[in-house]
């Protein structure tokens, strides 16, 4: 940060000793001095993990996805009785969300649409490719992704684990986030009708897919447009 005092450090000792002379110095400088420090916080302003509020908007504009959504989400508010929308999970109601949708995101939300919307303008088409960015997507959250391709032009996702934030998760669902190829069609979005167990499957035995007494039949939660 710029200091005006190393600016008065410059006045030659025949002036610097006249304090009238030494304030006039310091009231013109002090504006330059003020744009200087304004112009050093701009980067961090308009920095993804640290913008709030109008410069967030603006992140998001350069990145290509807005704040209000196109399709409300629904299910995403606080709510008490309500399993996963409690205390740490629902989300508050904004002054100008209806009563049961969600139509604008809040900074914290914003800010993960926008980082996962840069890793769909990154990304490459390939299955691995999509795995990385749904993996970077969920980082920190417990929640295993599975790309399921049924070789016939569909597939389908598959979350396994904790689940993430009603937000994010309906983020995924609703179809704001498109990560598949061109011309497929995403089937559903599954998770295991038991919560925190694999999935059930045939010939495979692991955290994600397992068999009898162990893995659970899949449970479509796309919601129903």
């Amino acid at each position: 940060m710029a200091d005006i005092s190393q600016y008065l450090t410059l006045v030659t000792s025949e002036h610097s000793d006249k304090p009238k002379f030494m304030a006039l110095v310091e009231a013109i400088s002090q504006p330059f001095v003020d744009v200087q420090n304004l112009m050093t916080s701009m980067p961090a302003k308009f920095d993804l993990d640290d913008a709030v509020g109008a410069q967030l908007d603006d992140v998001g504009e350069w990145v290509g996805i807005k704040r209000q959504l196109k399709t409300p989400l629904t299910g995403v508010f606080f709510s008490f009785d309500t399993e996963g929308l409690g205390f740490d999970q629902g989300t508050w109601k904004g002054p100008f969300d209806p009563a049961d949708q969600l139509v604008s995101l809040g900074d914290e939300a914003y800010r993960q649409l926008i980082r996962a919307k840069i890793l769909a303008n990154q990304w490459d088409g390939t299955i691995p490719g999509a795995y990385a960015a749904y993996e970077k997507l969920l980082e920190g959250t417990g929640t295993t992704i599975l790309i399921f391709d049924n070789c016939d032009m569909t597939m389908a996702l598959g979350l396994v684990g904790r689940l993430p934030d009603p937000v994010t998760l309906s983020l995924i669902t609703s179809g704001v986030l498109p990560l598949k190829p061109g011309g497929v069609r995403l089937e559903g979005h599954f998770v295991p009708s038991v919560p925190d167990t694999p999935f059930f499957g045939f010939d495979c035995q692991n955290d994600t897919i397992a068999g009898f007494d162990t893995g659970s039949w899949a449970e479509d939660i796309t919601p129903v447009t």
